[in-house]
């Protein structure tokens, strides 16, 4: 279920319209910017699977949303020992378990000896294989350049793991809902790590090809994710605090500046184009492909605009 689908279940049809017919790239009003964060905030806690969610829109719930939660993970936990090679079952557990870890880190490559000290590649390649072939994880790639097709670029020895759900990472991750009510304190916990789940997750639903991301050693930045869309790769960055400075995201574009036609960024902030640059509330990553569009034509082809 996506953000806006739970807005719908949740009773809040008119934002859901409203944000589904924004058509021009300019601040949304303040009657319309400020509940959906309200209600972002609510689905990190829930996520998008259908009994969690139906326990707190239905019931308001908490307690119950929790349980939900649990007895979906261990559903999942139980189906890891019907792995036909019975010695992969624990290794598929310690991986799973270790995705909050992972993306708790400042450097979000996955590595394998925070599995398990030791751990190398090749002994647990397969179980991680496993639980992305069963879709409970997403595997993005680290690109080694802005070029087309994205995959043509892929360093295979680097990639990040992300959970299906974001609220699956919450609680995986043992965060109490209370820290719905702690101001902004669920986009930013444990290095945005959530905020970065849930626009993965949009993003996948949104473009054929899956997102990569993009590091550079020296000096050190990261673009969190590439997005191809038709013919074009734009650089997204998520920012889930007050500064949004995009230092990667500039640099990225000086390294490829024919390539990068527009920079997007996931932010707090109000919906805006600061010449290439593509700022896009947290709450309406749902409508990105759309306001990609959209963006491109005031930018790139103005005249286009009436």
């Amino acid at each position: 279920m996506t953000f806006t689908e739970f807005l719908l279940a949740n009773g809040d049809g008119n934002l859901a319209e409203y944000l589904e017919t924004v058509n021009d790239i300019e601040p949304i009003p303040d009657a319309f910017f400020n509940p959906p964060y309200e209600k972002l905030k609510m689905y990190y806690v829930t996520g998008g699977m259908p009994e969690p969610v139906k326990m707190w829109t239905e019931a308001r719930d908490v307690d119950a949303m929790q349980e939900a939660l649990s007895g979906i993970i261990n559903a999942y936990e139980r189906d890891f020992a019907k792995h036909p090679n019975v010695s992969e079952f624990p290794k598929i557990s310690m991986i799973w378990k270790s995705v909050p870890s992972q993306l708790a880190r400042e450097n979000k490559k996955f590595i394998y000896k925070v599995v398990k000290e030791g751990a190398r590649a090749r002994e647990y390649e397969d179980a991680l294989q496993w639980l992305v072939d069963a879709r409970l994880v997403h595997k993005i790639y680290r690109s080694t350049a802005l070029g087309l097709p994205v995959a043509a670029y892929d360093d295979l020895s680097a990639f990040k793991i992300y959970l299906v759900d974001v609220g699956l990472l919450r609680r995986l991750a043992q965060l109490s809902p209370t820290a719905f009510g702690e101001g902004n304190r669920l986009f930013t916990e444990f290095k945005g790590a959530l905020a970065e789940n849930f626009v993965l997750q949009t993003l996948i639903t949104q473009f054929e090809v899956t997102p990569r991301y993009w590091t550079q050693i020296n000096p050190p930045c990261e673009v969190d994710f590439l997005i191809q869309r038709e013919n074009d790769v734009f650089p997204v960055e998520i920012k889930a605090e007050a500064n949004t400075a995009s230092k990667s995201l500039k640099k990225i574009k000086e390294l490829f500046p024919g390539q990068v036609k527009l920079r997007v960024r996931f932010s707090l902030n109000n919906l805006k184009l600061d010449d290439d640059m593509l700022n896009i509330p947290l709450f309406m990553a749902d409508q990105t492909d759309r306001l990609i569009g959209l963006a491109l034509k005031k930018y790139i082809h103005p005249e286009y605009i009436f």
